[in-house]
């Protein structure tokens, strides 16, 4: 019983003061950069729904997207996601409002140094790394077509309480060139696994922008599910499935 109004103070004191990265198709936090990694050979594929107040300006309306991650390295992440587009007036008026192209961006990520006894884990990365549109670039003022680009550095530090109960740590530095999707500044988040859930993540961030609160599950070890509250009401949720390719 104590337990249980602990873990509640906790959550409600986390959603006051701090949006995984799944939204991204990267690992992280909602939709903010931890220094989290999957475990090496480790293959995600899965989609989001994509609330408009979780996207850049260049997406005024909810969409989805959809991605392949992979860890192929210990230290190594790589993913590709794609985010559908829909129809305007200007460019096909007789779809408008169908979802008739799409947005594709290529991310990394990178660790640099694992997490120790006082010391945390290091990670550097990009998402939406280049666009040829323009000539060619890698970080584009707004003419190209990088609306989710970032780079990014990020650190995190877990507490365990006891073990199967942990609190995590991420705070992470964002910056990129773009108008309509400005994040040049600090974000940060808690994160919280409960002992009688042990699969459960509880997390409450800010991105730079917005705070946002939300939770992910792994069920069965391979089916990964997220939701998460832009300014807590703007409802946004993905799904994925893992697949480790060596034992786990």
């Amino acid at each position: 019983m104590i337990k249980k109004i602990l873990f509640i103070c906790l959550f409600l004191f986390s959603s006051l003061l701090l949006s995984a990265q799944l939204t991204l198709g990267t690992t992280g936090l909602l939709n903010s950069p931890s220094a989290d990694m999957q475990p090496d050979k480790t293959v995600m594929i899965g989609g989001n729904f994509l609330n408009d107040r979780v996207t850049p300006d260049g997406f005024p309306y909810n969409t989805y997207n959809y991605f392949l991650n992979i860890t192929f390295l210990p230290f190594l992440e790589v993913a590709y996601t794609c985010t559908l587009f829909k129809a305007t007036d200007k460019f096909v008026p007789s779809k408008k409002g169908r979802f008739v192209n799409q947005d594709r961006s290529f991310s990394v990520r990178l660790r640099l140094l694992r997490e120790r006894k006082y010391l945390p884990a290091v990670v550097v990365g990009s998402n939406d790394l280049y666009t040829q549109s323009g000539g060619g670039k890698i970080l584009s003022e707004g003419s190209g077509n990088q609306y989710f680009s970032r780079f990014y550095i990020a650190c995190s530090k877990y507490i365990n309480i006891c073990p199967t109960e942990q609190i995590g740590v991420h705070m992470a530095y964002l910056y990129n060139r773009r108008t309509s999707n400005h994040l040049n500044g600090f974000s940060g988040g808690v994160s919280y696994k409960p002992s009688f859930v042990p699969e459960l993540n509880l997390i409450a961030q800010y991105d730079s922008k917005t705070f946002c609160i939300g939770a992910n599950y792994l069920l069965l070890k391979h089916l990964f599910a997220q939701v998460l509250l832009q300014d807590g009401k703007y409802f946004t949720a993905g799904l994925a499935y893992k697949i480790y390719l060596k034992g786990k």
